[in-house]
């Protein structure tokens, strides 16, 4: 399936291309809010995260019974299908935005370790999932919107952004595209290198909708509570909530990962503690207009 990108936006929030955005960081009115297509992006304050507007459509959700490395909680395989555009985060939250809520007096005012490897637009660490909700209810406050975790079928879908392949790039995969343990290898291929840490959000290539690094880095908190199968899996892409709940669902990979551990379908129950490989990425609702 091909999706058209719209290229200006008549408002004040103005999209050149996707993933590229110039507006003032407020707010977007009603009419701007209606006036969004697939590929526009928007800032809400100014270290609010950066969205980009996902287009509405189905997928296949889980991993085919032939990929290396599946694993059996990655199936049945079931069709999802998103009704409406979403908005989601183009990167990871990263520790700028996460102490500007700590500085506001939000997040618990908890200022997570960032390990010695430096803060700004590296991705949090080391935040539980419900001190990632605390981070998502500052942002509504600022906003007055409804931001929140992604489900963990929005997360697949816009990992794949329209692919069917193990990776959004393809069925391989080396340390040119993501970040990961690169010592280790995936389907017989070569081994590379290995950072040993985060890297900046905006390192490597943004996959065809615009988000960057959905692949490996850090592991993304979402709302799913941990199910060991998709049956009874809601097929609309919402937040499946029953379940083990005090193990909510990880998804992407990290730094440390094995590359196996980095493909679309790979999911992970969270354990609740913290972590200096597991981050989270924001969603958004957004008008009924589009």
């Amino acid at each position: 399936m091909k999706y058209a990108i719209c290229g200006c936006l008549c408002i004040a929030l103005t999209t050149t291309a996707w993933g590229q955005r110039a507006n003032d960081g407020r707010p977007l009115s009603t009419s701007e809010e209606r006036a969004l297509r697939t590929g526009s992006t928007f800032k809400e304050c100014e270290k609010c995260p950066s969205m980009v507007v996902v287009p509405s459509g189905s997928f296949v959700m889980g991993s085919p019974s032939n990929e290396a490395g599946r694993r059996s909680v990655e199936g049945p395989q079931y069709k999802v299908t998103f009704a409406a555009p979403f908005a989601v985060g183009r990167f990871a939250v990263t520790f700028e935005e996460w102490d500007a809520c700590v500085a506001a007096g939000g997040c618990y005012t908890y200022r997570p370790n960032d390990q010695g490897w430096g803060r700004g637009r590296r991705p949090v660490i080391n935040i539980m999932w419900y001190e990632a909700q605390s981070y998502v209810a500052w942002l509504n406050k600022v906003t007055g919107k409804s931001y929140r975790l992604l489900s963990e079928a929005e997360r697949e879908y816009v990992t794949r952004a329209g692919t069917t392949t193990t990776f959004w790039w393809g069925n391989s995969i080396s340390t040119n595209r993501a970040n990961y343990n690169g010592t280790q290898t995936y389907a017989g291929e070569g081994t590379s290198q290995y950072q040993k840490q985060t890297v900046p959000v905006d390192e490597f290539a943004p996959n065809p909708w615009g988000l960057y690094q959905v692949h490996g880095d850090v592991y993304e908190r979402v709302e799913d509570c941990m199910n060991t199968s998709y049956a009874g899996a809601p097929k609309s892409g919402s937040a499946r909530i029953t379940g083990d709940c005090s193990l909510r669902v990880m998804r992407g990979g990290a730094w440390n990962s094995e590359p196996k551990f980095l493909r679309s379908a790979y999911r992970i129950p969270g354990v609740p503690e913290r972590w200096e490989v597991v981050g989270m990425r924001v969603a958004r609702d957004i008008g009924a207009g589009l």
